[in-house]
């Protein structure tokens, strides 16, 4: 024991506190996690033989009952489990290639480029790329004239191009293929005099830019109950169209809906749906079928994200978005010993990592994984950032 001088001499080493008894319990925890709470009562301004002493003992003590429910907690979340991935997951060629873009800009034109809304769906892709130089807007009119912009992955209307072209901005587009694709439809039937009944939410940017394709033919279908009720002038000329993101099975029960009202309702000639949304809502239920809870990767704003919670709770299965491993809470894990884990198209897979090594910082992992197939898709670079 030191006072004085030498416990000063020992605090400017950086020591903090000196715990002479908790290293024997390591022996218990049998190599596993193991977690000791101490309160410290004499300090270099209250040294131990004090009169105050007993004082900050019963105080240490009061403190030390507030902290038993939190060790409660992490000791019911402690424990073996097994980790189960889903496989696919994680980035998609669209968001692999919308990333790509904004990087290369950077490299070809120097910072800042702008970017309209956020590139995808995540803030951990935003962050790093605002780092680079990367300066996001909300609309077009916040971009100096004659700067580099680049357009989301989601896709914008006409109106946000001619905006674009009005201000002498040189645009780098990096809507995803997929939606493009979607858009090519709306404007093929708005052309045939055909209203156009997108399922999706009227709230997403991807939805927003496809209703602007053709806004006076475009009814935003959102569920059931509203496929039951919307309204068209023409029952026989019809068509209808999806957003990418959806989950497949919900989307596919109010296009029934759909063609049953409308017998002559022309679908999609290919679905509306990315690959990439369906196979990650595949492998997720694929998981959910073998496990005590989902842990799904993903920003709040990124709807393929949630769908893929959603998807893994209908599975009769807990499941929890969270962004990164900080939203993580430890009162999920008491009593599960198998955890599903997947991230969403726009999440970054080192994301998941993170979460892997927080649970093995619990107790033994063994990590598995359940493969509903492979993805080997590529889409080309816009010639603004090809060569």
């Amino acid at each position: 024991v030191v006072d004085g001088d030498q416990r000063i001499a020992l605090a400017t080493t950086g020591a903090l506190v000196v715990d002479m008894e908790s290293a024997d319990l390591a022996a218990a925890a049998a190599g596993g996690p193991f977690a000791v709470v101490r309160v410290v009562v004499d300090t270099p301004g209250a040294p131990l033989l004090r009169p105050g002493t007993p004082v900050r003992g019963l105080t240490a003590l009061r403190t030390l009952r507030r902290a038993a429910p939190a060790l409660r907690t992490w000791l019911d979340a402690t424990g073996p489990r097994t980790v189960r991935l889903a496989e696919p997951r994680s980035f998609c060629a669209g968001v692999e290639r919308a990333i790509e873009i904004v990087d290369r800009a950077l490299d070809r034109y120097g910072a800042p480029v702008y970017v309209r809304r956020q590139i995808v769906h995540n803030a951990h892709v935003v962050r790093r790329l605002t780092d680079r130089g990367a300066v996001f807007v909300q609309e077009v009119d916040e971009v100096p004239p004659g700067a580099h912009v680049v357009l989301a992955a989601h896709g914008v209307s006409p109106a946000v191009r001619a905006d674009a072209d009005a201000r002498g901005l040189s645009v780098v587009d990096a809507t995803c293929p997929l939606v493009a694709k979607v858009h090519t439809e709306v404007r093929r039937h708005a052309r045939r005099g055909e209203s156009v009944l997108l399922i999706g939410h009227s709230d997403h940017e991807e939805v927003e830019g496809t209703v602007g394709e053709a806004p006076a033919r475009v009814t935003v279908v959102e569920d059931e109950e509203s496929a039951r009720t919307v309204e068209v002038p023409d029952p026989t000329r019809v068509a209808y169209a999806m957003q990418t993101t959806l989950a497949v099975d919900e989307a596919e029960r109010i296009a029934a809906i759909l063609r049953e009202r409308f017998p002559s309702i022309a679908a999609p000639r290919q679905d509306d749906i990315c690959y990439a949304t369906t196979n990650r809502q595949r492998a997720i239920r694929a998981v959910s079928a073998d496990v005590d809870l989902v842990i799904v990767v993903g920003s709040p704003n990124s709807s393929n994200s949630r769908r893929l919670a959603e998807v893994a709770a209908r599975q009769g299965v807990p499941a929890h978005l969270v962004d990164d491993v900080s939203e993580l809470d430890l009162s999920w894990l008491a009593g599960v010993g198998r955890v599903g884990l997947s991230a969403g198209a726009s999440a970054p897979d080192d994301l998941v990592d993170e979460v892997v090594s927080c649970l093995s910082g619990l107790g033994p992992v063994t990590v598995t994984a359940t493969s509903t197939g492979s993805e080997h898709v590529r889409f080309t670079l816009p010639k603004e950032v090809s060569h």
